[in-house]
């Protein structure tokens, strides 16, 4: 069999990108048509914006004839995510109910491949993620992104040769990247997604099931009642609900390499369950939240590739659709009968599903452990799928620091004034 040449295979990455990154873009827009809660509500993403040039420092925008003094340039905001399995940008301006995105990216590129075992970021997967980031830098360049914050996690946070790595960076692509905390993760991750949140619910369990780990996090919803939207001030604001949280260093990529990723038996499946359920049995006998919940009125949300893959799969879509995904909910039952099924298949078979296929097919089953064992430790009725998190909590973070949502609220008010005044002398 002929082995495509090395232009071919840098061809079919680009077109991979580019329908990754449409398929996104198109995601956000659909959904933003068919409900006020999103991101980029009441906008709809597009391609091919024209930028606002990026400023150098101390250059000041100069207003035009006519033009208000007091209102500020349009800032473009970056935000990037850097998994141990998955690269990710989102490339956005600030807008009425949060931010519009305008560029996306994601790749697999595998960073964490090989760590548990030597302690080091592979040559290997150190060359797939810079060209990722290379693709990220050019992106962000074009469109005049001036503000941005480009963060690590579990796999840098661990990795004895990561500032090696961080000044590889730094020399080839330009970007800055902050290995962040685990706890700014886990904040970063619930304000991602807040906007979809049951606001009759006392109680829910927002998880991000990584590469290299998984975050958990109890929100108690009951003592602020509220409509939880994808405002800025929603985004910060839920942070206060946070009763606890915690962070495993169990995420699909290790628990894939201990286990086996390819051929599954159901004896490999439950161990893997098991490996999870014993990482989680201290922070539920510590803050017993089985208990809290046995009254019901909590749900599940989670943000990762498993419980999106899980979903794609139960509504049997012959792609993966991020609009249809996006906010849907699943019993739990739907969603564990999708992981049996799952386990049950041949690796080729997983390969064949058109929403996992060949990059995600030896990594779901171990998510879909962790989910299980999630299930098992609290007992929940509905999980609701969100293909959103860090990223888009860094976006609202960044624009929440540089006050737009009051300057939303200021133009608001000044409009509502105008259109009154303007009302008043039409019908003198």
């Amino acid at each position: 069999m002929k082995r495509p040449s090395g232009e071919s295979r840098t061809a079919a990455i680009a077109q991979r990108d580019s329908m990754s990154a449409q398929g996104e873009l198109d995601g956000y827009a659909r959904r933003s048509k068919r409900q006020g809660d999103t991101p980029c509500a009441r906008d709809s993403a597009t391609v091919g914006v024209r930028p606002q040039a990026a400023k150098s420092r101390g250059e000041k925008d100069k207003p035009g004839k006519g033009a208000s003094t007091d209102r500020p340039a349009e800032t473009v905001y970056g935000a990037l995510d850097l998994g141990t399995n998955n690269c990710r940008l989102l490339v956005a301006r600030p807008s009425r109910r949060g931010f519009f995105v305008i560029d996306a990216f994601s790749r697999i590129i595998r960073l964490g491949e090989g760590l548990i075992g030597s302690g080091r970021l592979s040559d290997q997967a150190i060359d797939r993620t810079i060209d990722a980031l290379k693709v990220c830098a050019e992106k962000m360049s074009r469109r005049g992104v001036s503000r941005s914050r480009l963060i690590a996690t579990e796999a840098c946070r661990i990795a004895a040769n990561r500032e090696d790595f961080l000044d590889r960076i730094r020399r080839e692509t330009g970007l800055q990247i902050e290995i962040v905390s685990q706890e700014t993760e886990a904040k970063l991750a619930v304000s991602g997604c807040s906007s979809l949140i049951d606001p009759n619910s006392d109680w829910a369990l927002i998880f991000d099931i990584g590469g290299g780990s998984s975050e958990l996090i109890w929100l108690d919803l009951a003592q602020v009642k509220r409509r939880w939207r994808g405002s800025l001030t929603d985004r910060m604001d839920v942070q206060d609900c946070i009763a606890a949280w915690t962070s495993l260093p169990i995420g699909v990529v290790n628990l894939a390499e201990r286990h086996g990723g390819r051929d599954i038996s159901a004896d490999a499946y439950e161990a893997m369950v098991q490996e999870v359920t014993k990482a989680i049995e201290g922070f539920e006998a510590k803050h017993n939240f089985k208990e809290r919940i046995a009254e019901g009125g909590a749900h599940f949300l989670g943000t990762s590739g498993t419980v999106t893959t899980i979903a794609g799969v139960h509504l049997k879509l012959p792609f993966y659709e991020r609009s249809r995904v996006d906010g849907c909910w699943l019993s739990a039952d739907e969603a564990r009968a999708v992981s049996m099924d799952l386990s049950a298949m041949s690796y080729a078979d997983r390969v064949a599903q058109p929403c996992i296929g060949q990059e995600r097919a030896d990594l779901v089953l171990a998510g879909c452990a962790i989910l299980e064992a999630l299930f098992r430790m609290w007992p929940c009725e509905r999980v609701r799928v969100a293909d959103r998190g860090l990223r888009e909590g860094i976006l609202a973070t960044l624009m929440a620091e540089d006050g737009h949502e009051g300057r939303v609220r200021r133009r608001r008010r000044r409009r509502r004034r105008g259109n009154g005044a303007s009302h008043s002398t039409s019908t003198n």
